[in-house]
């Protein structure tokens, strides 16, 4: 037991004095980069199911 609580004294120590956290504009930034990545992956994907939406119903059409 004594090992556990000596591991969450340091790992709360090094969470506060130790790691570098972002700043609040940094963090938006990063945030917006995202949104807009998962916004044109998933425009990527739904074009590409769409045309091969569209080959397959034309193949099993013939």
């Amino acid at each position: 037991m004594n090992a556990f609580v000596q591991h969450v004294k340091e790992s709360y120590n090094e969470l506060v004095n130790k790691v570098t956290w972002p700043t609040w504009p940094n963090l938006l930034d990063s945030t917006r980069v995202v949104i807009v990545a998962s916004i044109i992956i998933t425009l990527i994907v739904f074009v590409l199911d769409f045309i091969s939406n569209q080959l397959l119903q034309t193949i099993y059409g013939l």
